[in-house]
């Protein structure tokens, strides 16, 4: 094949930015503007009815933006349109709708500020547990309740619903013994869908019985340290069952004028809807046991609406005084807490009834220590202590619904029935758990004081001291009393010697320390910690306390240098000796850091407690730590480097970046957030200097350059590695230490070869050629710059890039070789022109090397011609059928580079150009608008005085129709 050889044409780099340079046109007020609110005009066309009179119009205009999603806002969004045109008849998913709103309307009669049932449960079953032996009585179907014929009459029908009520009450049961705590709950479960199932089948009397059987369990106190748990499940059912009838009462309202409206009255309710809901309460009157009768009417109250309008405040007062019927005090405060359940829920308004219930309780409250209840407590083997905790979730509720949105005073009424009742523990505490955080914090001291004279035999006190500092977390207390609270409470806290009793108040009463108090106190809290759980590692059983220790200290202490320099806290870091924990807690404090540290920081305080936390992070990665664990701990790790600074002091900040390579070499990423933070540096220094580069700046910078280059080869990642040798390379360059500069050139082309065909990106195996042909590019726009090595001879790292690439094993079906070929014209091209295109201050490129010495620009063209004969080549492999379409992409690009860079006054370069255009068009891959396009750009550029050949270059180009 001839040889082309290649013609530059010469480049006035500042008419071209000029030339390109985009428009300034002013903008008045007024005028478009892509940020301005777009303004609407609409209009309305009216039309005069008067004879002989013409139509006017009037225009209306509305400058408010039209948002696209404001439509939303006003109903008319796509289901609202679908809805509305729906058929106006009720159906079934109509009803179920109905239904959900409805019952969401319910619950919304008491604020979200209102912590739900809902909320409790998990803890209440995950606190109250048992191993010992369990035992169930299920309900066993009867042959009594025969098919019924379809003549049957009405009266029959009841009387045989009544004998299968009767059978439940003669015992067609079966009792499950020795049960473990998951079999028990299982079974529970099993019932609560047999429930379900029995009523989707129309089996009304069973799924009644089913809920009379599983409330008859609520009698049974034989395992009574699980009876918390046990209620919670089964009033879950009863739940389920109370809704169940709800609703059915509720669908036999509906008739054609649709479903009734969210506050219905009695009146608006049909009569077969009341005779259902009177058949209801007439079977569950007929309940012979007074507690199945008490819940499964409570779980039923809801209906009382469909009744009467006093319905509701009737019936709650009469199961109030129904309860003072249960002599079991843990069964009777059940009960009454479940019914403050209904009650917030039925009629949250009325105050009256759940205040009755817990005054009723506490006129029983004496029944606790009686005869009945310690015979029971011995033959079960249950402490005092324990059994009195049993009370609390039911205790709790009820204040709870009690102090809900209730005014100040009720609080002082509550602490004067405590104080009738010798300031009882068990009643304080839930008094404290209760009520709005605010009340008790303003009333502190009197707690304190009546938790003094408090009976520590049932209830201890650190237990209300917890309660007490759970709401001094929440609320301040007077300014005049935080000290005298503080020492009050930890005199009794630091008296504890059971180490959970100890920390379970500590970890308390340290967020109300650090949320009033000053380093000082918070070191003396840290050191008592410390001095507690020390012996015996009882800090072991602990780490969630302590981990919620060192949380609550971060939130609050933001400046890092206080924290630190507090006597105590490394010391009670070193308490986490589990890796796993140690770790978590590392990561919360330099989180905590990144977060609120606003200023970079040269604090030795707080420079070596962050290495040795960081250490710590560092050290926990092993061959097992996953991908993300390692980004994670990186990411902190980087976000602390990046936060150190020693101003001016740059050879203190060399060596801390050499002391972090020495530490955290393990971490890749960090090791490359070094190499950039000391190239960095270095540039720091250049521009802090000025140009006057004395020996010890110069010094310096080699240093710099030493740091990065025997850093770089520890890295896995090729690519990083490429990168950082080009970064590095460029580095060096900026700061005239140009031998560096080579090295790091040299050891990048060096390293190319290596690359793989595949490599890992997050997690994904990826072809790397497109990573490297975007190295390629970046590397050719610095060695642009980089001069001639005297001893190397000319163009030395071009031609050693161009080796390299032509050895590379390229994939067979890529084209990436050629592209690059290509960029390589595009240095070459730029390396002849007189003056290159940007320059590096005090750095002599080859433009002021050769003063454009014929031999040089010889032997550019010599490798321009390599690199065309080796382009062309390429395009000839390409004229198979299966890949024509990537000749004339290639082709296409081909041209398009020579059309950028080539001088087209020669004739070969010329004829090569029109030749490539033509191979673009030859079997119809090209892109017609792309054709179009380019021609129309060729015939745009002949019409500037330097361009005049290019008219007759576009004459040459024809344009091929694909018919």
């Amino acid at each position: 094949m001839a040889a082309f050889p290649w013609h530059a044409r010469s480049r006035n780099y500042t008419s071209e930015f000029e030339s390109c340079r985009l428009e300034a046109v002013p903008v008045e007020f007024g005028d478009y503007h892509p940020l301005k609110p777009i303004t609407v005009t609409e209009s309305k066309t009216k039309k005069m009815g008067r004879k002989g009179s013409t139509s006017s119009t009037s225009s209306s205009s509305s400058s408010s933006m039209i948002d696209p999603l404001s439509s939303v806002l006003d109903g008319t969004d796509p289901l609202s349109l679908f809805a509305a045109t729906a058929d106006p008849v009720t159906t079934a998913a109509n009803t179920d709708s109905t239904r959900k709103k409805r019952d969401k309307d319910d619950s919304l009669a008491v604020g979200s500020d209102f912590e739900p049932w809902s909320s409790k449960r998990g803890e209440i079953l995950a606190r109250y547990t048992t191993t010992e032996k369990l035992s169930i009585n299920l309900y066993m179907s009867s042959e009594k309740g025969k098919a019924m014929m379809p003549g049957s009459a009405v009266s029959e029908k009841v009387r045989t619903r009544l004998e299968e009520l009767d059978d439940l009450e003669e015992g067609s049961q079966k009792e499950l013994l020795n049960l473990t705590q998951q079999d028990y709950m299982n079974r529970i479960e099993d019932l609560n869908q047999s429930l379900k199932d029995a009523w989707a089948s129309d089996q009304k009397v069973k799924a009644l019985k089913i809920v009379i059987q599983c409330s008859k369990l609520l009698s049974d106190t034989t395992v009574i340290q699980f009876y918390p748990s046990k209620f919670v499940l089964i009033t879950d059912i009863l739940d389920t069952f109370g809704k169940l009838v709800y609703e059915r009462i509720l669908s036999m309202c509906l008739d054609n004028r649709g479903s009734l409206p969210d506050n219905f009255t009695p009146e608006s309710v049909n009569d077969t809807a009341k005779e259902t809901c009177l058949n209801w309460f007439f079977k569950i009157a007929s309940i012979r046991e007074l507690i199945p009768r008490f819940y499964v009417e409570a779980a039923i109250s809801k209906c009382n609406k469909f009744l009467s309008k006093t319905g509701i405040s009737e019936c709650l007062p009469r199961l109030t005084a129904m309860i003072r019927g249960i002599g079991d005090p843990l069964v009777a405060v059940y009960a009454r807490a479940y019914l403050c359940r209904v009650g917030m829920e039925v009629a949250p308004h009325r105050k009256e009834s759940l205040n009755k219930n817990f005054f009723d309780f506490l006129l029983t409250f004496k029944q606790m220590h009686g005869d009945t209840v310690q015979n029971q407590l011995v033959v079960q083997c249950v402490e005092i202590p324990l059994y009195l905790t049993l009370y609390s979730p039911a205790i709790d509720w009820i204040l709870q619904c009690i102090a809900y949105r209730a005014p100040e005073i009720l609080l002082t009424e509550m602490m004067e029935r405590c104080k009738k009742l010798g300031n009882n523990a068990l009643l304080l505490n839930s008094v404290m758990s209760a009520f709005r955080a605010e009340f008790i914090a303003a009333r502190s001291m009197d707690f304190i004081g009546m938790i003094k004279v408090c009976d520590e035999s049932g209830f201890p006190k650190h237990l209300l001291f917890r309660s007490l500092g759970l709401n001094l977390a929440m609320a301040d207390p007077p300014e005049c009393d935080r000290l005298q609270i503080l020492n009050e409470a930890w005199k009794v806290i630091t008296k504890l010697k059971n180490p959970q009793d100890y920390i379970n108040c500590a970890e308390v009463w340290v967020e109300y320390t650090c949320r009033h108090f000053t380093k000082r106190e918070v070191n003396t809290v840290l050191a008592d910690v410390i001095k507690h759980m020390t012996p015996d590692r009882a800090f072991e059983d602990a780490y969630p306390q302590l981990q919620s220790i060192i949380q609550k200290i971060i939130t609050y202490f933001h400046d890092f240098s206080v924290l630190f320099s507090a006597e105590k806290f490394l010391p009670f870091l070193d308490m986490f000796q589990k890796e796993s924990v140690r770790v978590e807690v590392c990561k919360c404090i330099m989180e905590a850091f990144i977060k609120h540290q606003q200023d970079a920081t040269k604090d030795p305080v707080i420079l070596n407690a962050l290495l040795h936390v960081c250490k710590t992070m560092h050290d926990s990665v092993n061959a097992l730590t996953l991908e993300d664990e390692k980004r994670m701990l990186a990411s902190l790790i980087n976000g602390f480097i990046k936060m150190v600074s020693f101003g001016r002091d740059f050879e203190q900040q060399l060596s801390f970046y050499v002391e972090a390579r020495s530490m955290f070499c393990n971490l890749e990423p960090v090791l490359v957030q070094l190499v950039h933070s000391v190239n960095q540096l270095a540039m720091e220094t250049r521009k802090v200097m000025k140009g006057n580069h004395s020996r010890k700046t110069a010094a310096f910078v080699r240093a710099c350059v030493a740091f990065c280059f025997i850093t770089i080869p520890s890295l896995t990642s090729i690519f990083a590695r490429l990168n950082l040798y080009l970064n590095s390379g460029q580095v060096a360059l900026a700061n005239q230490c140009l031998s560096q500069a080579d090295a790091f050139f040299k050891a990048a082309v060096s390293l190319v070869p290596e690359v793989p065909k595949m490599i890992n990106i997050d997690g994904k195996m990826r072809p790397s050629e497109p990573f490297l042909l975007e190295f390629f590019c970046n590397f050719f726009s610095t060695l642009l710059i980089v001069p001639d090595h005297p001893e190397q001879g000319v163009l030395f790292l071009v031609r050693g890039l161009l080796n390299v690439i032509q050895d590379y094993m390229w994939e067979d079906n890529s084209d990436d070789k050629v592209r690059i070929y290509t960029n390589v014209l595009h240095l070459l091209s730029a390396m002849t022109q007189e003056t290159y295109i940007y320059h590096i201050d005090k750095v002599d490129s080859n433009d002021s090397l050769y003063g454009g010495d014929s031999k040089f620009l010889i032997e550019i063209n010599k490798l321009c011609e390599t690199v065309i004969a080796q382009i062309l080549d390429h395009l000839k492999t390409l004229g198979q059928e299966e890949t024509l379409k990537r000749q004339s992409q290639l082709a296409l690009y081909f041209f398009n580079s020579i059309l950028a860079h080539g001088d087209l006054r020669n004739n070969k370069l010329n004829q090569l150009s029109v030749n490539l255009w033509n191979l673009v068009q030859k079997h119809g891959f090209a892109d017609t608008k792309t054709m179009v396009k380019t021609l129309e750009y060729i015939k745009r550029q002949s019409k500037q005085p330097e361009m005049s050949h290019f008219t007759e270059l576009a004459l040459r180009l024809p344009l091929q129709s694909r018919t």
